[in-house]
């Protein structure tokens, strides 16, 4: 069974959380006699075979012409590409990973339209947040349904509007914002003005979305909650958890040694990603013998600025080092080195990976009580939860609980457990896939590898 998966981008670019995924389910996949073809957005188009996998990027325009680009239009050179991709390699199965310009609903349209049926795994909280964090005005877990009225005041609000006007401006009717579209009015408080009628085409897009795929992987269960809120039927809807490949669940043992406590960060230089208020809270315990290395990865532009200011926060403090990302092949015996692996997370995840690769090394998390890390660590167990999760106070308060119970760290070492395996994930997956295809194609496994290697 060919099954096409579609991630934000692929390697060798800079990667997240979800390439990896989707790097490992493809290996997992094709192991198990069900070979996949990855399809990810690129400035050109390109193909070619990463470790054994074939890879068809699609070219996307840098260039945006105007804000609608950016709440649910398709990108239609993008779409018209991957319709040719799909004439090429007649998968079984349309996996998508990513809601964005790029891997939009029409690229679901392009793959119905050709009979074959559509698996979405909603991966980070942008599928449905224009926000993109899931918390409601940046201080509280949103319950889920797209609202335009809301969601137009918590999206401007975010964008740095007050949050009295931001509330008021929610209240726009759309009429006025598509007044202001056809006018062509643009910036500023035109921008405010034509919010909801922005928000209402996002959420028509995602609500086309939710319709189309024929079943939807959640892989926690807030993520499940949410698309119920929005009309999902509990029917289409997989819980599938994270897991790792087979190899790097064979959990290593890590052991606290020595008079500091080593702690490793890793993941985008995004503010979501709470490296700041991490540097903050080490920076408020000058006295404490812990070491923080920060593994960074800068995937877009605005990233570059942020290692900028992180560098800035850092400069003071020996304690602290910013590092080259860690090869995702290699992660696993890296974390090893360390005592602890820090998730100040300030969005809700679905995973993130980064604590199975933790608890693969053997090593437990200090993670923020929010969104998967609550499914994911168990307090006191295997980590440590720290709540308010965005109050650097309960971040201080955590790192010297750590300083001054010296039985803490290899008591909750001992109580890490090896994660759950991909393997584990493909099976789910392939016994989804039967289910909407009980007739696969009829093409050999190798005939997409021969194909794929030859470029």
């Amino acid at each position: 069974m060919i099954s096409l998966h579609v991630p934000f981008g692929f390697f060798p670019d800079p990667v997240g959380g979800t390439e990896v995924y989707v790097a490992e389910l493809a290996a997992a996949l094709a192991r198990q006699g069900h070979p996949p073809v990855i399809a990810a957005p690129a400035s050109n188009d390109a193909e070619y075979v990463h470790e054994g996998l074939p890879v068809r990027r699609f070219a996307v325009s840098n260039r945006i012409n105007d804000l609608s680009a950016l709440y649910g239009q398709s990108d239609e050179a993008a779409v018209r590409r991957v319709g040719e991709i799909l004439d090429r390699e007649r998968p079984d199965v349309f996996h998508m990973h990513a809601f964005t310009r790029a891997c939009s609903v029409g690229l679901v349209r392009a793959a119905k339209a050709r009979r074959i049926p559509v698996v979405f795994t909603y991966h980070t909280p942008t599928v449905s947040c224009q926000r993109g964090t899931l918390l409601e005005f940046g201080n509280r877990v949103c319950d889920g349904p797209v609202d335009i009225a809301r969601c137009t005041g918590c999206t401007l609000q975010g964008l740095g509007v007050n949050a009295f006007t931001s509330r008021l401006l929610g209240q726009t009717p759309t009429a006025i914002g598509r007044l202001v579209e056809g006018a062509r009015l643009q910036g500023g408080a035109w921008t405010a003005l034509r919010m909801s009628s922005l928000i209402e085409r996002r959420r028509q897009a995602v609500v086309e979305l939710f319709s189309l795929a024929d079943r939807i992987v959640a892989l926690t269960p807030w993520v499940r909650d949410l698309l119920i809120a929005n009309g999902v039927p509990s029917n289409k809807i997989l819980i599938s958890s994270h897991g790792i490949s087979d190899a790097d669940c064979r959990m290593r043992r890590s052991a606290h040694i020595g008079k500091r406590i080593r702690i490793a960060h890793l993941g985008r230089l995004d503010p979501v990603k709470g490296t700041a208020l991490l540097i903050r809270a080490l920076g408020a315990v000058p006295d404490a013998a812990i070491d923080l290395d920060i593994f960074g990865i800068v995937q877009s532009e605005s990233e570059v600025s942020v290692r900028t200011e992180l560098l800035r926060l850092a400069a003071a403090d020996r304690r602290i080092t910013l590092r080259d990302p860690i090869d995702h092949r290699t992660v696993i015996d890296r974390l090893a080195e360390y005592d602890l692996v820090a998730v100040p997370s300030q969005w809700l995840e679905t995973g993130p990976l980064v604590v199975l690769e933790a608890f693969a090394a053997g090593v437990p998390v200090l993670g923020s009580a929010l969104g998967g890390l609550l499914d994911k660590v168990t307090e006191g167990v295997d980590g440590l939860l720290v709540r308010p999760y965005d109050s650097v106070d309960a971040w201080v308060a955590a790192l010297r609980r750590l300083t001054e119970n010296l039985d803490l760290l290899p008591r909750l070492a001992a109580g890490v457990r090896p994660p759950r395996s991909m393997s584990d994930v493909a099976t789910e997956m392939v016994n989804l896939y039967r289910d909407l295809v009980p007739e696969p194609g009829y093409r050999a496994a190798a005939d997409v590898f021969t194909s794929a290697a030859i470029h």
